[in-house]
């Protein structure tokens, strides 16, 4: 995010300008009537106090002329009926504005939401695109696009009264005397307006200091903020209450907890007085403008050149016009602060796509048979120092069984990311029957894929729809994934069935699941899925002993004639896996059967001794 000191000489540049056209834009695609009712209701809260104004001046320099009651009658009839016009028009406009401004956040965090599901994938896997998503969200109650329209709202009622006043107030300037047409009050109009101009100036950079201060604030309670939040996840639950209990160590969650607490008054109280400050120079300045009205038209009523009515009509209007010029000098500062935020927003909506998207569609294969291949393969993650992934070369066909082994950041899970597409390659190709896979419709090539992540995701969705991954479930297959991972009793058991909710977060009706069955789950919805390859990160790492024997046992069954790819650590889960590649710093260092690496000389043999030690898998059946 640019700093504000640098720029705090000039009112807006055109970069931020242009970041707050790129908010304004947006709204207008997507809330035109929203736009069009904050712009009704500028106006209706700029013109409101005139109707006011302008009718009582009328109606004192009629009741000073003699006018008759009837007349003088129909002025007041006519202050009235405009005032109550006029709020009728400007209320509805606010019930409209103020209906939107609540759940505008909402509709930035879906557009935001969406734009994460849609970017490339490496974007969210980058850190500084991370910070820029928060910072673009996290700095208003109303969202950017809420905050925009609530001072561009005021910047407009300022603008209406501007326009009204400079309109009322011109033919003063130009009144006709006694000897002719004469310009008494040009000189000290020009005046006023000139120190009016060097208080807007003066609430402007006022305002400019106010909010950098209040940045630079934020920017040290960041981390106060994140305790906040930790602290709120870690006692919402009861799992790490066990470990503060057992441990006696409630005492210092409290003494951390109320630290925190001070330290964020402290940073309030401190907001407190500069907003206090720069409420007191903002008052100021607006009194030192209204007193010089008042002496300027009160000398123009005493030389006679203006009416009692107009002494009303002016007075009024020009306090209303200083009022407004000071306050927008405040709202300029605030639009110069947004549009640092409307820049993090703008860059992240604008993040383009990286990766060529292809259009050739995916070969319909009745036999399923398709052939991989890494050809002199090369990746370093964006902003890594080294490659993860080193001129790596290697092929293999639909119904095999491979797995993927090796120490801790040997490249596994980048082969795995690299194989779906998530990433592009930095160096070389991977083909699918022979094509650059970059070549091929994205959807369509995702479609091969049926993956089980380390980290994989069960979703606070019905058990079906999470099998599915989809609202649509076809009840059989679902039933027959669930019982091929060993998961058929526990879903007899389930009185709603497949319409059982996982977990209690938006249906109290809901089934709290261990995490092995959740990772059952996900290697159903693999199943289900059907795609040619399947892919799995760690698939029993959740699992007791007996039931990753029963997953395995089964897995030939599960999987059918597809390909099987296995990332795990433990080797004995790849002893009926035919093919079986060894990672170790990007490269595939060793290949071959359980049997024949196990008889060789290499980092395979080592891995396999220091676990086999532990096991009896004679015993387990393996």
């Amino acid at each position: 995010m640019c700093g504000m000191g640098a720029e705090k000489e000039r009112v807006m540049s055109r970069q931020e300008w242009g970041w707050l056209w790129f908010l304004l834009k947006d709204i207008l695609k997507r809330e035109k009537r929203w736009f069009a009712s904050m712009v009704l209701f500028g106006a209706a809260e700029g013109f409101l106090p005139y109707i006011g104004i302008l009718g009582m001046g009328r109606l004192l320099d009629g009741a000073y002329a003699g006018e008759g009651a009837e007349r003088l009658f129909t002025y007041a009839f006519g202050i009235l009926l405009g005032t109550l016009v006029c709020r009728l028009v400007r209320e509805r406009a606010a019930e409209s504005f103020w209906q939107k401004l609540d759940y505008t956040k909402d509709l930035e965090s879906k557009g935001m939401n969406a734009k994460s599901l849609t970017m490339d994938y490496e974007y969210l896997e980058d850190v500084r695109v991370q910070e820029l998503r928060s910072r673009a969200f996290s700095k208003s109650f109303f969202g950017i696009q809420g905050w925009f329209l609530w001072h561009f709202r005021d910047i407009l009622t300022a603008a209406f009264s501007f326009a009204l006043t400079l309109g009322l107030f011109l033919p003063v300037l130009f009144q006709k005397g006694e000897g002719g047409r004469h310009f008494g009050m040009i000189g000290p109009s020009l005046g006023l307006v000139m120190i009016m101009g060097i208080m807007v100036r003066l609430n402007y950079r006022t305002s400019v200091g106010y909010i950098r201060k209040i940045d630079e604030c934020y920017n040290t309670m960041d981390g106060l903020f994140h305790k906040k939040r930790y602290f709120a996840e870690l006692l919402s639950g009861a799992e790490a209450q066990k470990d503060l209990r057992m441990n006696g160590q409630q005492e210092e969650i409290n003494r951390e907890i109320g630290e925190v607490c001070d330290k964020l008054r402290e940073k309030q109280l401190f907001q407190n007085r500069l907003y206090e400050k720069r409420k007191a120079i903002a008052l100021s300045t607006t009194g030192i403008c209204e007193l010089l009205v008042y002496l300027l038209v009160g000398l123009q009523a005493y030389q006679g050149r203006i009416s009692i009515g107009s002494v009303v009509v002016y007075a009024a209007a020009m306090v209303r016009l200083s009022t407004a010029l000071n306050y927008f000098g405040v709202t300029l500062g605030h639009l110069k602060q947004m549009a640092m935020f409307a820049g993090d927003y703008a860059q992240y909506m604008g993040l383009g796509q990286r990766k060529y998207a292809g259009t050739i569609p995916v070969e319909k294969r009745r036999d399923n048979r398709f052939h991989i291949s890494f050809e002199h393969v090369s990746f370093r993650y964006p902003g890594a120092e080294q490659e993860s992934i080193r001129d790596l070369t290697i092929s293999f066909e639909i119904g095999e069984k491979m797995a993927i082994v090796g120490k801790n950041g040997s490249g596994k899970s980048t082969f795995i990311k690299l194989l779906c597409r998530l990433y592009d390659v930095t160096e070389g190709v991977i083909k699918l029957n022979g094509i650059d896979i970059r070549k091929y419709d994205p959807e369509e090539y995702a479609r091969l894929f049926a993956v089980v992540f380390q980290d994989f995701s069960i979703f606070a969705f019905p058990l079906g729809e999470n099998i599915a991954a989809s609202g649509e479930v076809e009840e059989g297959r679902a039933v027959d994934a669930l019982a091929r991972v060993g998961l058929g009793e526990r879903l007899a058991d389930l009185p709603l069935g497949l319409a059982t909710c996982v977990g209690k977060e938006y249906e109290e009706s809901g089934i709290a699941f261990s995490g092995g069955e959740k990772q059952k789950m996900a290697i159903a919805r693999a199943i289900y899925k059907d795609a040619p390859f399947v892919i799995m990160d760690e698939p029993t790492a959740a699992l007791d002993p007996l039931a990753e024997c029963e997953v395995y046992a089964g897995f030939d069954k599960m999987v059918g004639n597809k390909t099987a790819l296995y990332i795990s650590h433990r080797l004995a889960s790849c002893r009926f896996c035919e093919d079986i590649l060894v990672f170790d710093q990007g490269r595939v260092v060793q290949r071959g059967s359980h049997e024949e690496l196990k008889e060789q000389e290499g980092l395979y043999r080592r891995l396999w001794e220091a676990q086999a030690q532990y096991y009896d898998y004679e015993v387990a059946g393996w």
